[in-house]
């Protein structure tokens, strides 16, 4: 069972990584995600947690953990006919007016401490205007660090704050307690509106989300909520406006701007007959459109899942981050009590009040918000980038591992191929003549919709008539056994006709690398159609750039004959091709290709990934490292088992997903360096006593938001 919820007020990086460690150890919770850039906490929970009991119960602790941290924090369930889409922020009530006192409280502040640095009190009314400054200026910091020492809540950002800036005055280091603490806000300002304006801008790429749909009543038009639709509906889409649902147009004539859904800004022609999908946008005539899936199966609702889910499922590099901050900030305190007690007790002649600043130094540099907002910033950006190229990706995990991509392994039709199939070429045999075959083929492939059946139906081209089939049976992974006009019909594979003991010339005897169907009649074989399909135009040009990326072996598995396989593996320069596989045999190879990879590769093997459209190809999709679907005309069982979805069906994305991921770990290396070199430049000449307190407060806010600012840049993907 998996609920989710909307952490309304979440603004400390470090409480969401503690809050998802508590609710974590909670009895019945199998595994807890907090996506500090979402806002949004993803639980799932075991079979135990079922009964409704239970599961109130879970929420309840959950609920405790979340206040325990962050006591603002509103936590609502985000309601499952929502969609996964979470409820609008909204201002509580009496918001506005806080906000204007704590304005005003603040520059009362700020205008003190301009007085006391301008003006030269006596000691004691000196010390009455700074503190008093200090006070407004700081004082919900050092409630806030009150409020968490009391519940057990030592190493955050408020304890380090308060602890610096106090010790400043303890050492009567006035001015300089209150410049740390000014600028300390006015950092935390400019940090929150970065993140604030980066959640922003992920959320408008993904701003697909139908208002209503315009539901057609008789002569009548109703607007309803996207939800209320149901399959068979006719919905009217003017100029401009959104197309809500899937559906298939029943009237009317346009194009689409589909640019949200693939990130092709070439505009769609539609027609009667064509079918469209939800989120793409009207630009010109008016369509009536009969709904084909309900909003929670619609490709705009599945996009958004998919999308605002995939926080949930974090690098590698996020978890470390997230468990280095948790040791990071304790052993940097525990060398600031060391550096402001030993130096002064060792060193002859040291001064307390001098150790003690350094020390103070060590404290507001150790909060590590620049990385542990950053890094899950960038992911999420990389992964808000890749949509707009119209490609899905469900975690930054999955994002993460295409750096390190060393085997790529395809299914053919319908993945490197158009899976467009026509009838190529008809070899009849036994006195029968081309339109015997397809008569038989045509009636036999009636009840199919495989690319190839439908082929054969399009070649035939008249109305199979029903009542001249009976007993049809269908055999996995060989073909269809049928009676048409009393006589027994076999139309598949090679391998149905040796199942039957029926003899058949050889595939090389055909001469052709199409795929073939082989027929037979009453027992006899009768002849055989050849199916052509071609490659994808950039199916070529993405197996060589994958070589210039690095990738070391590329495969095909392919259940058409060798001889069409190793055409199209030809073509391409695919490196090695299987054939003939059964959809179990695909998982097996695959399994095997892992097998090799790794004991050539040892610990240093890369990720091997699978791409396929079709429902049998589910299974190798859900046993891959990474599992690459494509969405557009893909089934709905291969885009679930999927990792990654390309709803453009172009192989080239794979090759945009890779430079996107490259580019996003790129951005994520940048901030570790920077954010760890400048603190650890700051923390080595604070302890010798060169750096002052306002280089620490660049180290800790200054360093943060030039990481966030940077992490941004993750969204920008240009086309490849």
């Amino acid at each position: 069972m998996e609920m989710q919820f909307s952490l309304e007020g979440l603004c400390c990086p470090v409480c969401a990584s503690k809050i998802e460690v508590g609710i974590q150890k909670i009895a019945g919770v199998r595994h807890a995600a907090v996506d500090f850039t979402a806002q949004k906490l993803v639980l799932e929970t075991g079979d135990d947690a079922g009964d409704t009991a239970h599961a109130l119960e879970i929420i309840s602790r959950a609920d405790s953990i979340v206040k325990l941290h962050e006591p603002d924090i509103v936590l609502t369930r985000i309601d499952a006919a929502a969609h996964g889409v979470v409820p609008a922020e909204g201002m509580a009530p009496g918001a506005n007016g806080e906000k204007i006192r704590d304005y005003v409280r603040f520059g009362i502040g700020v205008a003190l401490f301009i007085t006391g640095m301008v003006v030269h009190f006596s000691a004691p009314l000196e010390l009455a205007v700074f503190l008093a400054a200090y006070v407004l200026i700081g004082g919900e910091v050092l409630f806030r660090a009150a409020k968490n020492i009391s519940r057990g809540q030592v190493f955050d950002e408020n304890f380090l704050m308060s602890l610096a800036t106090i010790g400043a005055f303890v050492i009567g280091q006035y001015p300089e307690g209150v410049a740390v603490m000014l600028f300390y806000q006015v950092g935390e300002a400019f940090q929150d509106h970065a993140v604030n304006r980066s959640r922003a801008s992920i959320t408008a790429l993904m701003d697909i989300r139908p208002d209503y749909v315009n539901l057609k009543r008789g002569e009548t038009m109703v607007r309803a909520a996207p939800d209320e639709a149901k399959v068979g509906d006719i919905m009217v889409v003017k100029p401009g406006e959104k197309v809500p649902l899937d559906g298939v147009v029943i009237e009317g004539r346009s194009a689409l701007d589909t640019s949200a859904l693939t990130g092709e800004s070439l505009p769609r022609d539609v027609e009667k007959g064509s079918a469209v999908l939800s989120g793409s946008i009207n630009t010109s005539g008016l369509l009536e459109i009969e709904v084909s899936k309900v909003f929670g199966e619609s490709t705009v609702s599945k996009i958004l899942d998919l999308v605002q889910n995939a926080g949930s499922k974090k690098a590698p590099i996020e978890n470390f981050i997230t468990k280095f901050a948790r040791y990071y900030t304790p052993a940097v305190v525990a060398m600031a009590l060391i550096l402001a007690i030993v130096p002064p007790l060792l060193i002859p002649g040291a001064a307390f009040s001098e150790w003690i600043n350094r020390a103070l130094v060590f404290l507001v540099v150790s909060c590590p918000c620049a990385l542990v907002i950053s890094i899950p910033l960038s992911f999420f950006g990389g992964i808000g980038g890749a949509s707009r190229q119209g490609i899905l990706v469900k975690g930054g995990n999955y994002l993460d591992a295409l750096n390190k991509v060393d085997t790529v392994v395809f299914d053919k039709t319908g993945t490197l191929t158009r899976g467009v199939f026509t009838v190529s070429q008809i070899v009849p045999a036994n006195n029968y003549t081309p339109e015997d075959l397809l008569f038989y083929a045509a009636h036999a492939e009636s009840n199919s919709n495989h690319p190839i059946a439908l082929s054969i139906q399009r070649a035939y081209g008249k109305a199979v008539e029903g009542q001249r089939i009976s007993g049809l049976e269908e055999i996995a992974g060989r073909g269809i056994r049928v009676t048409v006009d009393g006589k027994t019909v076999l139309a598949g594979n090679s391998r149905l006709l040796d199942a039957e003991h029926i003899p058949y010339p050889a595939a090389e005897n055909l001469h052709t690398a199409g795929t073939i169907v082989y027929l037979a009649i009453a027992d006899a074989y009768a002849g055989c159609l050849i199916i052509s399909d071609e490659p994808k135009k950039d199916a070529a040009q993405t197996i060589r750039a994958l070589k210039t990326r690095g990738v070391k072996h590329t495969v095909m598995l392919t259940g058409d004959t060798k001889a069409v396989g190793e055409k199209i593996a030809g073509e391409l320069g695919v490196d090695t091709v299987y054939t003939e596989l059964l959809p179990h045999q695909k998982v097996e190879q695959l399994e095997l290709l892992e097998k090799e990879k790794a004991a050539a590769g040892g610990h240093t093997a890369g990720s091997l990934v699978f791409v396929g459209d079709g429902i049998n190809d589910a299974p190798v999709l859900a046993r891959s490292d990474i599992g690459i679907a494509m969405g557009g005309l893909g089934s709905d069982a291969a885009i679930e088992a999927a990792d990654m979805v390309i709803m453009t069906d172009e192989p080239s994305k794979i090759i945009t997903a890779m430079d996107i991921a490259r580019r996003t770990r790129s951005i994520v290396n940048q901030n570790i360096v920077f954010a760890l070199g400048v603190k650890g430049i700051i923390l080595i000449l604070g302890a010798l006593g060169i750096a002052t307190m306002w280089a620490a407060v660049f180290g800790d806010v200054g360093v943060a938001v030039i990481a966030i600012c940077n992490a941004t840049r993750a969204l920008k993907v240009k086309k490849y």
